[in-house]
């Protein structure tokens, strides 16, 4: 583990802890360039056109775009609304947001039926990128600074590539816990928080899903039995214990994404411990081949691989390897107990979700509520 989180074990994060799609299309202060070893890629094959350059291109093409992207709520495509509409105004962008699990399905639906929507799919569902390249649904294509992206966080091929890095852990309320802050995820089932803890059910979300398989593996069944009898409040969506902490519902937030770069103002922290697990992956995107928009679509994917996009970052982490993230952070490759590697691996094996699923039910009762983001039906964006 890094010096940086033997120094910092917990740091702060923004008012609410979801990062969620809005992070992707955020921009913030540079961060230093760094060397770019590590990654093996060669720049053979990519993008040779500048943005402005692109853009003239989608603009003649149609000039629109649509894009299906993973969230909870809506608004968490706002960043990429704002941010690709000040630089690119004149193109008529639509960006869906709904629950992973809920795109990929609808994209197999429309194909089936050949009423395509999305030109771009980002998604959590990272074994649908597999096979959806197996089957010849993407379109190969390297964008420009494709070399620099971490070796395991592309297709060598270039079908997809990460164009963002997302984190699970757990969070805090500062003047709720005040100095008895948790330490690690062992906290999390002292008797004294039972009745403050927010969670996102992990039945109901793989990555979720991932970060509870990650405490069990690292503390037992013990541990699952205990958090069960915390009195949690679980909740659709991954956004929702990020909320519950930062407006003081909740002392303590489980399932949410966040950031480690220290905001000391915030009302809440998103937490990390050396030593002790969390979870880590590269939001997968990639150009549908029989998008309507393909040059809207390598537009985009070159926007979101640019230096400013990936050093504005909100989370501090880039997909790139020559970006040095923000506020002292390692690269995520570099934290061990990120998992960042085995994600991708859990997500392929459907069967050992499934069951990982039905345990966590008996555990935690059931999944209840409506999709955050509503019901969205066959072709949103259309």
């Amino acid at each position: 583990m890094s010096s940086f989180l033997s120094r910092r074990r917990v740091l702060a994060t923004g008012a609410g802890a979801a990062l969620g799609v809005g992070a992707l299309g955020a921009t913030g202060t540079p961060a230093a360039a760094a060397s770019s070893a590590g990654s093996r890629s060669t720049t053979r094959g990519e993008e040779t056109r500048t943005l402005d350059e692109l853009y003239q291109a989608a603009l003649a093409e149609g000039g629109k775009l649509v894009i299906y992207s993973g969230g909870d709520v809506d608004s968490q495509g706002n960043g990429i609304r704002t941010g690709f509409a000040a630089r690119f105004p004149e193109i008529d962008l639509k960006v869906v947001v709904d629950y992973s699990k809920y795109h990929d399905v609808r994209v197999d639906n429309q194909f089936a039926t050949d009423t395509l929507v999305p030109d771009v799919v980002q998604l959590q569902t990272l074994q649908d990128f597999t096979r959806w390249k197996e089957q010849g649904r993407l379109l190969h294509y390297r964008p420009a600074g494709f070399s620099k992206v971490y070796d395991a966080l592309k297709d060598p091929q270039g079908a997809w590539t990460a164009i963002a890095v997302l984190a699970f852990s757990y969070s805090y309320n500062v003047a709720a816990v005040g100095a008895d802050a948790p330490k690690s995820p062992l906290d999390l089932i002292d008797p004294k928080w039972k009745g403050q803890i927010a969670s996102s059910y992990p039945h109901d979300d793989d990555a979720v899903l991932y970060l509870f398989k990650l405490y069990v593996d690292h503390y037992g069944w013990d541990w699952a039995a205990r958090f069960a009898a915390q009195d949690v409040r679980f909740a659709r969506g991954s956004h929702t214990p990020g909320l519950a902490v930062s407006s003081g519902q909740k002392a303590l937030g489980v399932g949410g994404s966040g950031s480690l770069l220290a905001t000391a103002t915030a009302p809440s922290r998103w937490a990390v411990a050396e030593g002790h697990p969390f979870m880590s992956w590269g939001q997968r995107a990639a150009i549908l081949k029989q998008g309507r928009n393909t040059t809207a679509a390598k537009l985009y994917l070159n926007w979101q691989l640019s230096t400013a996009q990936q050093q504005g970052s909100r989370n501090g982490w880039s997909v790139r390897t020559d970006i040095t993230p923000a506020g002292g952070l390692q690269p995520i490759w570099k934290y061990p107990n990120a998992n960042l590697d085995g994600f991708p691996r859990f997500m392929a094996d459907r069967a050992g979700i499934e069951r990982w699923k039905q345990t966590f039910a008996l555990y935690f009762g059931e999944v209840k509520g409506d999709p955050t983001p509503g019901s969205l039906g066959l072709h949103p964006g259309a």
